[in-house]
């Protein structure tokens, strides 16, 4: 309805389980409409619901264990959830789901990392894009409300980076994973709404653990929400909180959330 706000945010957890006073603390202080979750960690059975349905979250889950998974939380509950490609092709289900959630499509993704440039994770990576592009060309467009969030391991420009000369050609950072990120971005003629709102370089959203890199801000963003055209228009601003990385035994990634005006 006009007037009201929604509020996404995404996060990286690196285990749910391992992070969940972390994940809870912020969704309590924070209040998102809708909360994206990925690299859960868990299968489904044990995964911690409980503290999620007591701040008055609906769960849509899909994990498995020790690797991937994907969660969309919500204040009102979804009208449609899909996990996974439906494309013919293994469904990918723990990397991928979509929830509409008062008329948005909210994609949530895990796209692979790749490992390394020569091994066959990077071409799975490549491979897995393909298939994003091909959604957002069934999925999306110039008059859908669509909102696509997560850890999607591409570094789109030289400022998402604290060292682009060194990373260049990094698994997350070269040529051929930024053209597959541009026509995804084409496919679904879709904007990223943080460099809508902020040009300026920076915005990580990703430190690695080692070697103090948050003091020295020597991060990545490569978490994004990119939205198509008609929600591009009503995002007001969108911010990455570095409280979460900064706690104890934090993941290596932290919240990116984008407001919305609907």
């Amino acid at each position: 309805m006009a007037g009201e706000s929604m509020r996404i945010a995404t996060f990286n957890v690196n285990s749910v389980r391992a992070r969940l006073d972390i994940v809870t603390d912020w969704m309590r202080e924070h209040r998102p409409d809708v909360m994206c979750l990925q690299e859960t960690k868990v299968v489904d059975e044990l995964f911690p619901a409980e503290p999620f349905e007591e701040l008055g979250y609906h769960l849509e889950i899909r994990g498995q264990k020790a690797y991937n998974g994907v969660a969309v939380m919500s204040l009102e509950k979804p009208t449609r959830v899909v996990r996974g490609f439906e494309d013919g092709g293994s469904s990918e289900e723990t990397r991928l789901m979509a929830a509409r959630i008062r008329g948005v499509t909210v994609l949530n993704t895990y796209v692979p990392q790749g490992f390394d440039v020569e091994s066959p994770k990077y071409r799975y990576k490549l491979e897995w894009l393909d298939r994003l592009e091909a959604w957002f060309r069934e999925n999306a467009g110039a008059r859908r409300r669509v909102v696509w969030v997560g850890d999607i391991n591409v570094a789109p420009e030289p400022e998402d980076v604290h060292d682009p000369k060194r990373l260049d050609g990094h698994v997350c950072f070269n040529e051929q994973v930024r053209e597959k990120l541009r026509r995804i971005v084409e496919a679904g003629r879709l904007v990223d709404v943080v460099r809508q709102h902020h040009p300026e370089p920076g915005f990580f959203t990703y430190f690695d653990y080692r070697g103090r890199t948050v003091e020295k801000n020597k991060g990545w963003r490569i978490d994004h929400v990119h939205a198509t055209r008609p929600m591009a228009k009503r995002c007001t601003d969108a911010w990455v909180d570095m409280g979460p990385r900064r706690r104890e035994r934090p993941s290596d990634h932290t919240v990116l959330v984008a407001d919305f005006e609907l």
